[in-house]
């Protein structure tokens, strides 16, 4: 294991978070710093993973490059332009695949592209084309309720990758299915990744699933979720199932849960509960006054 060291000099990041902080803040509320001076680039073809404990900012972090959000302070580009809210260009893909329950497959899969205007055959054509890239042809026609899990998560995979975007950010995409679904659709992720060469951001909380699928892994801190470690898995490449029984692999995972070991230590009885206060510096000398439970 690495830290990133990459040789990207010939290559410019799809995705740029500079120096990135998340307050979250109402008029009843002690403001509560997420995200704290942040910062990563994501190139093409590349799959970044974020772990760290529960509550540290992951999604977050997601939810501000979509543009679902705003950044309290730095700065998010895709493709060189900034993001100031969603857009064509990116797109996330939740744990819960959000399906249309009264709608076929291929009427879930083309339902963004109608609501972009596309004429009616070249969206059957786009929609079809991706079905078949999960593995799902043969089953356009069918109800979501007619899929088991796995399949219903490829329709939603399919769904993004319809509409074209340069990047997709995942959201414990896996994190709902058992293990065996969960190892196909891991590898089917690889496969389509190869294919497509787009910049990936995939939120997990299993280090196995973080090694086995990325270029880079980027480890959180505890709230507030700071970069605490970028590593880079130099396993071989293509992946497969037997590279988790490696010795090498095995040795990785010890390597990366050491990384973030303290902040898995549980509170002492006594401080459980109890707010912790905090006067907290931002980038550029601003502060807040923060409380963070335990």
């Amino acid at each position: 294991m690495a830290c990133d060291k990459r040789d990207h000099s010939t290559t410019c990041p799809l995705i740029q978070v500079q120096k990135v902080s998340k307050v979250y803040s109402n008029s009843e509320r002690t403001p509560v710093l997420a995200l704290d001076a942040i910062t990563l680039d994501v190139y093409p073809g590349e799959l970044v993973s974020v772990i760290g404990p529960s509550g540290c900012g992951k999604t977050t972090l997601l939810a501000l490059i979509a543009g679902l959000i705003k950044c309290t302070q730095g700065d998010i580009c895709v493709n060189k332009q900034p993001v100031r809210c969603p857009g064509p260009d990116r797109t996330l893909i939740f744990q819960e695949h959000n399906l249309f329950p009264w709608k076929t497959v291929i009427e879930n899969v083309e339902f963004g592209l109608k609501a972009r205007g596309m004429k009616r055959e070249q969206r059957l054509s786009l929609a079809r084309r991706y079905i078949d890239l999960v593995q799902l042809g043969g089953f356009e026609d069918k109800l979501p309720h007619q899929l088991s899990g796995g399949m219903r998560q490829r329709v939603a995979i399919a769904r993004a990758l319809v509409l074209q975007p340069i990047c997709i950010l995942m959201d414990e995409p896996f994190g709902a299915l058992d293990a065996q679904l969960r190892s196909a659709l891991q590898e089917e992720l690889l496969r389509i990744l190869a294919e497509e060469k787009l910049a990936i951001v995939f939120v997990t909380h299993d280090v196995e699933e973080a090694l086995y699928l990325s270029d880079r892994i980027v480890i959180l801190s505890k709230r507030p979720g700071q970069v605490r470690k970028i590593v880079e898995p130099r396993l071989p490449k293509p992946r497969t199932v037997y590279t988790k029984l490696s010795a090498e692999f095995q040795d990785l995972k010890s390597l990366v849960f050491a990384q973030f070991q303290e902040d898995l230590t549980p509170a002492s009885p006594a401080a459980v509960g109890e707010p912790r206060s905090h006067r907290l510096p931002f980038a550029g000398g601003v502060s807040i006054q923060a409380k963070f439970p335990e």
